[in-house]
């Protein structure tokens, strides 16, 4: 499963490095598959969507920092728990229900993106 940021951010930026996989961006900050991971070229994404992996999206959220759940792992191939979790001051980076993934999946995910 995703990790989500709720309303209750108050966009301290505490999250954002310590991501591995850089799923993590500023309000208002486009994002791309190829930052803070290996991928190249064009890539199919989970949804089986081709890309270019240094294309620009659009942000996902202009009031917060958000999170591309394509790109999150949960922390797993790095570290024991999610590390944004484990920073945020105001415990608003969350398990995401909409995007359910087992173990497996996220460390096949974290070994794609690496």
């Amino acid at each position: 499963m995703a990790i989500r940021i709720t309303d209750d951010c108050i966009t301290c930026g505490a999250c954002k490095d310590v991501c591995p996989n850089g799923a993590l961006y500023a309000n208002g900050t486009g994002w791309r598959y190829s930052d803070k991971t290996a991928l190249k070229g064009v890539i199919s994404t989970k949804s089986g969507k081709l890309v270019d992996a240094n294309q620009y999206h659009a942000p996902k959220s202009y009031e917060s920092y958000y999170v591309v759940a394509d790109k999150c792992t949960e922390c797993v191939g790095f570290h024991n728990e999610s590390q944004c979790a484990s920073v945020c001051p105001m415990s608003c980076c969350i398990p995401d229900s909409k995007h359910t993934e087992t173990h497996e999946e996220l460390m096949m995910k974290q070994m794609a993106l690496h």
